[in-house]
């Protein structure tokens, strides 16, 4: 019974398969089938039942399965205790999350990182949730973020809600009332981004759950481009509340409550893998996180009357 073999069974139970189990593990799938028929071999019993298209586990494979985990888990303590002692010019961090968390949550946090520490590389990947999970299951990243990420291999943590919110331009109407009807929103020209996403489904929902069609005059490819064009007057958008928090404080565009449909909830997660601890550097860049994460970032529109009066003083 050797780790190699542990860590097959466990991949193979995790992608279902072994064709897949041995691109994650980057060996052939000969070496895989190999890998579990020793280990079968050293333990007397079948770990896999096959059925049809399906591989589940034997009553052998349901056994040895919390074994396995807490010996890959107790051999990358072994490693990371190791290599923790060892000299080193400085560590690394590899970071995998979606488009949007890279580009509007973690560059702060990234700044407060680097400052605290200097020598530790770290590299970041972009990808939509579903690659971002792969990323952290493969052993491509130390930790993931994205949202409402669960998977029986890995650690979820929710750090935030991030709504999707209807921002408009100040100057468009129904920005100017602040509250509006879902009836009035399907009317106005939308803007949408992103066909097909988790976003772009959340928001197209809110209307067909009411029977509404909305009035779609653009569709773009990321949440930055759709945000611009709400910027230049060409319609409004539902936009996660991170992407838009310094448009919203710096009163460039300005948030729009339906008041008759519920709100778009969406979690901001973190993963990591189950069976591999968390290095120094990760916990600490998560715990930067989690401070990040705590920071209110709903902004209270300023009723038009009052910024009136206020100009004309």
């Amino acid at each position: 019974m050797e780790i190699d073999q542990m860590e097959t069974f466990l991949a193979v139970l995790t992608y279902g398969g072994f064709h897949r189990a041995a691109e994650a593990l980057h060996v052939s799938q000969p070496a895989v089938t190999g890998r579990i028929q020793a280990l079968e071999d050293s333990l007397g019993a079948k770990l896999f039942v096959r059925a049809r298209s399906n591989l589940s586990l034997s009553p052998a494979g349901k056994a040895l399965r919390p074994h396995a985990e807490q010996l890959l888990r107790t051999v990358a303590l072994a490693r990371q205790a190791v290599r923790e002692i060892q000299p080193s010019a400085g560590g690394a961090l590899r970071i995998a999350a979606s488009l949007s968390v890279c580009t509007y949550f973690l560059p702060d946090v990234m700044k407060d990182f680097q400052k605290a520490n200097p020598k530790v590389m770290v590299s970041l990947r972009s990808g939509n949730s579903l690659q971002v999970l792969k990323m952290v299951l493969d052993g491509d990243a130390d930790l993931g973020f994205a949202r409402s990420l669960n998977h029986p291999e890995v650690e979820t943590t929710t750090l935030r809600d991030d709504p999707l919110i209807l921002v408009g331009h100040p100057a468009h109407p129904a920005a100017q009332k602040r509250r509006v009807r879902l009836d009035e929103v399907e009317a106005l020209p939308l803007i949408f981004y992103d066909m097909g996403s988790s976003d772009w489904t959340l928001s197209q929902g809110l209307f067909r759950r009411a029977g509404l069609l909305p009035t779609v005059v653009l569709e773009v490819e990321t949440i930055e481009a759709a945000k611009r064009m709400v910027e230049r007057k060409l319609g409004l958008s539902f936009l996660p509340q991170i992407a838009v928090t310094h448009e919203l404080r710096r009163r460039k565009l300005v948030a729009i409550e339906i008041v008759d449909a519920e709100s778009l909830h969406r979690n901001l997660d973190v993963v990591s893998p189950r069976h591999r601890p968390l290095t120094r550097d990760a916990q600490a860049f998560l715990g930067l996180l989690r401070t990040a994460a705590a920071v209110p970032t709903a902004v209270v529109n300023i009723p038009a009357k009052r910024r009136g009066a206020r100009r004309r003083k």
